[in-house]
C-alpha cells in the first residue's frame, strides 16, 4: 500500500491563483496549502514538506511561483525539493503559462484551453492555443523536464483567462484541469 502523500503542483501562486486554486481544491475535496502562495513563493520546500507531511486529507495541492526569476527561481527550489521527497508522491502539474521575458518552456502532455478544451498544443496566458506543440512558456516551468513527472497539462493564467476562471465562477479552468489529474492517477479528492 502506498503511504506517500499525493500531491498536485501547480506553477503559479499569485492572489488569483490561489483563489482559483483554493475554489478548486473545494469542489474536489482536495486539501490547499495556502502558505505555498505568494508572488515569489514565500517558504521553502522544507516547510512546504512539513505541511504536506501534516495535511488532514489528499491529495494536497500546492502552488509555487518565481516571480518572473530567470532559470531557477525560488518557487522552483522549492518545486525540486517538495518533488524529490522519498515521502511525497506527485500526481500531476499544471504549468501555468505567462508571458515571461526570461523565455523558459517546458513539455506538457497537452494543455487546457480556457473553453476547457484540451489540446496538443500549449496555451499563453489567456488560455489559447499557442503554436508550439506540447510545450509551454512561464516563469516557474524551467525545472519541470528534469523531474520524472507522471501528468504535465499546460494551463493558462489561473484565475484569469479573459474573466473565465475567476473564483466567483468557481474557477472551472483549474477545476477541470485538476479533475484530469486526478481521474488519471486513478486518486479521488478527500482521501483521510
Amino acid at each position: 500500500m502506498d503511504t506517500k502523500k499525493k500531491v498536485i503542483l501547480i506553477t503559479d501562486g499569485d492572489a488569483s491563483a490561489r483563489a482559483a486554486a483554493e475554489a478548486a481544491a473545494n469542489t474536489l475535496d482536495c486539501f490547499f496549502i495556502a502558505e505555498s502562495s505568494g508572488n515569489p513563493s514565500p517558504v521553502t520546500g522544507e516547510v512546504l514538506i512539513k505541511l504536506i507531511l501534516r495535511a488532514k486529507k489528499e491529495p494536497v495541492i500546492i502552488l509555487f511561483d518565481d516571480c518572473g526569476y530567470a532559470e531557477e527561481g525560488p518557487g522552483e527550489k522549492a518545486l525540486l525539493t517538495v518533488s524529490r521527497h522519498p515521502e511525497i508522491h506527485i500526481l500531476g502539474v499544471l504549468a501555468v503559462a505567462s508571458q515571461s521575458f526570461s523565455h523558459e518552456w517546458a513539455k506538457v502532455d497537452f494543455s487546457i484551453q480556457r473553453n476547457g478544451e484540451l489540446t496538443e498544443f500549449g496555451v499563453d496566458k489567456d488560455g489559447i492555443k499557442d503554436t508550439e506543440i506540447g510545450r509551454i512558456r512561464g516563469d516557474t516551468v524551467y525545472v519541470l523536464d528534469e523531474l520524472d513527472l507522471p501528468l504535465v497539462i499546460g494551463i493558462g493564467d489561473l484565475g484569469k483567462m479573459g474573466g473565465r476562471d475567476t473564483a466567483e465562477k468557481g474557477a472551472p479552468v483549474t477545476t477541470k484541469a485538476l479533475e484530469l489529474i486526478l481521474e488519471r492517477s486513478g486518486c479521488r479528492g478527500g482521501k483521510p
